[in-house]
């Protein structure tokens, strides 16, 4: 029996209705999906406690009892009923507020039910809002001990499709299925690495018959969806250095070491060395590089990218870069512009703003080879943009770009050029592993030269004065200052403020100073315009968004503040603050938030104000918030909704999983093999079920 091909409408007590809720909701439509619909936590319900024993701190409990009597309360939104529930020892208030026509139509009272639910107190008395209630009869044995209980929705809950229904949708499926669940791993993958069989997994995922079973077939469920992760992103790497070649640089040339020797604006770090070295092989090789250049903000990536474009060139090849905005490309073009002055490259910028004219002239210097390094945004990937001998690309910020947009950039040769692939958004380990599999990574960890690590400092909005003081002294000295907020304009569910009376309370406090406003809904000449008065000196205070975050570098800012920081993530707040210490003098990062604040968000603020190393910071915010909310993610192809393993959490299992995936494919690259039959089968259904390309990687 195919479980994908059986529709779970046909399960006893669903129907069309519920299962058009379930698909739209959790996309469950078949037998197999309910059954990878797992638990995202267990409950232990082998004890029914007496209602004398509970209290309002207590987790979710059972009580078995009886209902006294129904009453409706109140008007309008705040129309509820409530119910007595008694047993021998006392009695509690039942409340719901939703369902309100069928509750009293659903339970009967002066009938025995087994009641599971979360007791709260609500002024003196406790309550027990929207339990479950079963009758002993139909208290099934798989729910004595522990149970799981599974995610659901509003909308799933107002239908009656809370973790009970689904728990007995997937007992109707088990009760259903004739004989095991077919394996999806082959034996030699399960003897390995000593895994229970899948029947066995799903079973006891849903209901653990020990602590140990559920230990096991966790392990055996993470892991299957690690390796089927792993093998798709080696075998299409795979794949891909054995249909294309790669061009051979084969020389260090002129411009690389005319460049070496006068241009170089500080001594190399080890670190840098290091990545040269790591491209300069992959270039040699003949094969197409694929390479990820992770590195904080300030650790001298740019000018890695720059010595690479300068090898390609002295081989005879083109090099460009494509950057996500104007101002990053614009920046990107300005560097590498003065750092190869006097060295005769020919070196354009084109972006979305180029005008007619000047595109006229440079489309053709670009197909002719006369451009030998172009800089852009998307506009590089455009028809119009042909290269004489496009050898290297360097994509910054790469994740704000789609697979698509990559891989046009490509195709601008018959053979693909190699691709260098930069980030500033330092990436946790098992992330890169997913995010980037298929990439080789280069990792730089030394910041340049007599670069000083910032201060971060946390401060309590209501203490601005002393901090206002602080500023001043900066300025005095001749440096500048960011101050960032979350919003742009007004919301009536928020108390923070805007931007705009900010950018006026700034111009009160500073009234000698020059303040410009920068922000992401103005228009690209004006925001291109409130940058270069920042970046020029004239205005000494930017107020801005996290529009800043990438893209301005302004060595002379020494000072940010960070408007209700507790609004922002760690990665958001690493990127921002990375805007200031890039001269020579030491510079600050003022973290402001109100004095309320949860737990989650006091770890984040100690975080960055303990650590300045964004590989520390990238795995914090890793466990804090998952890889589902790490920026760019959901753009990757890969599946964040990731259904039992946590890349937080299961670091060692991915390892192994990709260790695993790289031993099938070294042995069988095409997964042809009798023994690999249902590997590839397993790989071809994953890749066909999800047709929106959350398991294709390009």
């Amino acid at each position: 029996m195919d479980l994908s091909t059986q529709n779970i409408k046909y399960i006893p007590g669903v129907g069309p209705k519920k299962s058009e809720i379930l698909k739209n909701e959790i996309g469950v439509v078949s037998w197999e999906d309910i059954l990878y619909y797992f638990p995202y936590k267990y409950v232990d319900r082998s004890r029914i406690f007496k209602i004398r024993e509970i209290d309002g701190n207590m987790p979710f409990i059972q009580l078995k009892g009886k209902i006294h009597h129904f009453e409706t309360l109140g008007e309008g939104c705040a129309r509820r009923i409530t119910a007595l529930f008694y047993d021998d020892t006392g009695s509690i208030e039942l409340v719901w507020f939703k369902s309100l026509k069928m509750i009293p139509n659903l339970y009967k009272v002066e009938t025995e039910y087994i009641l599971f639910g979360k007791p709260t107190l609500f002024g003196s008395k406790l309550n027990i809002a929207h339990p479950e209630l079963e009758t002993e009869d139909k208290f099934f044995q798989g729910e004595v001990g522990v149970q799981g209980q599974y995610s659901t929705t509003e909308k799933m809950k107002d239908a009656f499709l809370h973790s009970r229904a689904l728990q007995k949708m997937i007992t109707a499926v088990f009760d259903n299925i004739r004989g095991k669940i077919p394996e999806t791993l082959n034996s030699g993958i399960i003897g390995k690495v000593h895994l229970i069989d899948l029947d066995t997994a799903l079973h006891n995922i849903h209901f653990p018959k020990s602590p140990d079973l559920l230990r096991q077939s966790e392990y055996r469920l993470k892991f299957e969806e690690l390796f089927y992760i792993q093998l798709n992103i080696l075998r299409i790497t795979k794949a891909r250095e054995q249909r294309f070649g790669g061009f051979i640089f084969s020389r260090i040339g002129d411009f690389f070491n005319r460049f070496y020797e006068r241009k170089l604006p500080f001594e190399l770090t080890n670190a840098q060395k290091r990545v040269i070295r790591e491209i300069r092989q992959d270039t040699n090789t003949g094969r197409q590089m694929n390479r990820l250049l992770q590195g904080d903000v300030g650790s001298g990536k740019t000018l890695v990218a720059l010595m690479s474009m300068l090898i390609a060139v002295d081989n005879g090849f083109q090099a460009a870069i494509m950057a996500p905005t104007e101002i990053l490309a614009t920046q990107h073009y300005e560097t590498i512009l003065n750092l190869t002055d006097g060295l005769g490259l020919e070196v354009r910028l084109l972006t979305g703003s180029t005008k007619k004219k000047e595109r006229e002239k440079l489309l053709p210097a670009i197909q002719n080879g006369e451009i030998q390094i172009l800089i852009g945004t998307h506009a590089l990937i455009e028809d119009t943009v042909i290269f004489q001998n496009l050898g290297l690309v360097v994509v910054d910020e790469q994740h704000r770009f789609g697979v698509a947009q990559r891989a046009r950039l490509w195709k601008k040769n018959d053979i693909p050029p190699h691709v260098l692939v930069m980030t500033a958004t330092p990436i946790p380990r098992t992330l890169a592993m997913t995010l980037y599999g298929d990439l080789e990574v280069s990792v730089i960890d030394e910041l340049p030269p007599g670069r000083k690590p910032v201060k971060t400092i946390h401060r309590y909005s209501a203490n601005r004065a002393n901090l206002y003081d602080s500023v001043r002294k900066q300025l005095q000295e001749g440096r500048q200052v960011y101050i960032v907020y979350p919003l742009i304009e007004e919301s009536e569910k928020s108390d923070l403020k805007n931007l705009n009376e900010g950018f006026e309370h700034t111009k009160e406090i500073f009234p000698e100073y020059e303040v410009c406003m920068v922000h992401g809904k103005m228009k690209p000449a004006e925001k291109d315009a409130g940058m270069q008065r920042f970046v020029s000196g004239e205005a000494r205070i930017m107020v801005a968004t996290t529009v800043i975050e990438v893209g301005v570098n302004v060595p002379n800012a020494s000072v940010m503040i960070i408007e209700n920081a507790e609004r922002f993530g760690l990665s958001q707040l690493h990127q921002l603050r990375g805007r200031v210490g890039r001269g020579a003098d030491q510079s600050f990062c003022i973290l402001l938030t109100r004095y309320e604040l949860s737990e989650n968000t006091r770890r984040r603020l100690t975080i960055m104000t303990e650590t300045n190393d964004g590989f520390i910071i990238a795995e914090e915010d890793l466990k804090l918030r998952g890889p589902g909310d790490i920026d760019g993610t959901q753009q990757s192809g890969i599946p964040f909704d990731l259904k039992i393993a946590n890349l937080a959490k299961d670091g060692q299992i991915l390892s192994l999983a990709r260790d695993m995936a790289r031993e099938v494919l070294e042995d069988d690259p095409l997964l042809q093999k009798s023994q690999n039959t249902i590997l590839s089968a397993r790989l071809s259904k994953l890749n066909g079920k999800n047709q929106t390309g959350w398991f294709m990687i390009s």
